[in-house]
């Protein structure tokens, strides 16, 4: 049951990956193009601004999920890091509970938003507002559904003592736990060598 929906979860985060591609490809070129034109043609993308605006909090959105998915966000493990085994997991499960609760109010809260302002229409592309307050239906239900598959898998499957701690206090910490092992660390000179 975990397998599949890992592999769900892994294939909704790729997918979201790819849109959150081309929306930063969109952006680049609406406000490269909008600040050429507005040089050379004395012109302009008259939606460029509106636009860019809207798909940067939608990159947000799609990249916080996928840093959810992938325990990419910094926080503090200064303290839980030094628990024993079952204090790591009883802050682990405190931690998921309590950050269901966030995801439910995002997306209770963003839900109700978007059916306020379905029928506003945006000043320039005319548009749904509610479209812009999807982004965070988008955040909240993905961040539950990630969230509770990683509560159950807390309470139900044995986790090893590193997985119990999900956060880095850097991102240097982060990279250095992802390097391969025998890999070099110094930062020497191309060439030289070590006596």
């Amino acid at each position: 049951m975990f397998a599949l929906a890992d592999r769900v979860l892994r294939g909704y985060t790729r997918v979201l990956d790819v849109l959150s591609g081309l929306c930063l490809a969109v952006m680049v070129v609406l406000v490269f193009g909008n600040v050429v034109l507005r040089y050379t043609l004395n012109s302009g993308i008259t939606v460029s601004e509106e636009l860019s605006r809207w798909l940067f909090v939608w990159l947000t959105f799609m990249g916080a999920v996928v840093a959810l998915r992938e325990h990419g966000h910094l926080g503090t493990d200064a303290l839980v890091s030094r628990l024993p085994a079952v204090g790591k997991k009883a802050c682990l499960v405190l931690a998921q509970i309590a950050m269901l609760y966030v995801s439910w109010l995002l997306l209770s809260g963003s839900w109700a938003q978007m059916l306020i302002n379905w029928e506003t229409e945006a000043p320039v592309t005319g548009a749904s507002v509610g479209i812009f307050y999807a982004s965070g239906v988008l955040m909240g239900g993905s961040g539950m559904a990630i969230l509770l598959h990683d509560l159950l898998r807390t309470l139900f499957v044995p986790l090893a003592e590193h997985e119990l701690v999900m956060v880095q206090e850097s991102e240097e910490l982060a990279a250095l736990a992802h390097r391969p092992a025998g890999a070099e660390t110094s930062h020497e000179a191309p060439g030289s060598r070590r006596p």
